[in-house]
């Protein structure tokens, strides 16, 4: 029975479009003409029989049924580009893991680190995927995650890594400024996080609760390095900037307000030879720290 499938290239500039809004930006990422991205989403929405985008003037906007459409096909084709290197890689006698990483903790801890593990284990490639939020690591495709001990992962093998204590930090000019004036900077997903350190170090900070949100510490510190205002980050991700200068810490350390990092992984998955090493590896430089 013939499979009822639109063509790839299709797909191919229906994800592009979507992920900018733009037939014009799909056309030079893929190197093909705007008008050769506008053939392509046409003949697919035949195929569909639906719209996919809206044309208003010279801009397009996807349709309810496109963004989710899109959505679906960007993790398909995730799914295949990855599958596709897996097997080259192995055909090279080299083994792949996909761990997914929160992308602060990626760049300030463990790139920096995986030249140890490359050393050690050249037959084994990581490649890390931008996780910053809870998921299911059981859908994801990923072999392991390296994340925040949320309580979402109960269900899977779950192994310390580190807790890591907060530190407030803002500019040097801002280092003499009361509690009472500073002005405090959030990340969007801990918004008890400063009324906690308030209580724990004694200080009279604002009761305002509104100010600059952020999504990631390494927003939160970027903000901080430019003056804006103090944030509530883990030490370790600001150990360059407070012996560079660039950032100080005058506010009290609390040692019982940490983030816990963890090495998740699936219980129900057959553990290759390649995990167990990058697992042993990472339990032992956590361990070092």
């Amino acid at each position: 029975m013939s499979r009822r499938l639109p063509s790839t290239a299709a797909l191919l500039a229906l994800e592009a479009a979507a992920r900018h809004q733009s037939f014009a930006k799909a056309a030079q990422e893929l190197s093909l003409s705007e008008a050769a991205i506008s053939r392509q989403i046409a003949k697919l929405e035949e195929f569909l029989g639906m719209r996919l985008f809206h044309r208003v003037g010279n801009r397009v906007e996807l349709s309810a049924h496109g963004a989710g459409y899109a959505s679906q096909i960007r993790a398909s084709l995730a799914d295949i580009e990855r599958h596709t290197l897996q097997l080259i890689a192995g055909s090279r006698g080299i083994t792949s893991l996909e761990i997914g990483v929160i992308p602060t903790l990626a760049s300030r801890w463990l790139i920096p680190r995986l030249t140890r593990f490359q050393e050690r284990h050249p037959e084994i490639e990581i490649n890390l995927r931008e996780r910053t939020h809870p998921f299911s690591l059981e859908e994801s495709g990923l072999h392991a995650a390296i994340n925040f001990d949320y309580p979402i992962w109960h269900t899977l093998k779950v192994q310390p890594l580190f807790a890591e204590p907060m530190v407030a930090v803002c500019h040097p000019r801002l280092a003499s400024q009361s509690p009472q004036s500073m002005p405090l900077l959030h990340k969007l997903a801990s918004p008890y996080t400063w009324p906690r350190y308030a209580v724990l170090a004694g200080l009279p900070l604002s009761s305002d609760p509104t100010g600059p949100t952020y999504d990631r510490y390494a927003l939160l510190i970027e903000a901080a390095k430019a003056g804006i205002g103090m944030a509530l980050v883990p030490g370790r991700y600001v150990e360059e900037e407070l012996q560079g200068g660039k950032l100080v810490a005058p506010w009290p350390a609390i040692a019982e307000l940490c983030e816990h990092y963890v090495l998740v992984t699936r219980p129900d998955m057959e553990t290759s030879s390649a995990l167990e090493k990058f697992e042993r590896w990472l339990l032992e430089e956590a361990k070092a720290e």
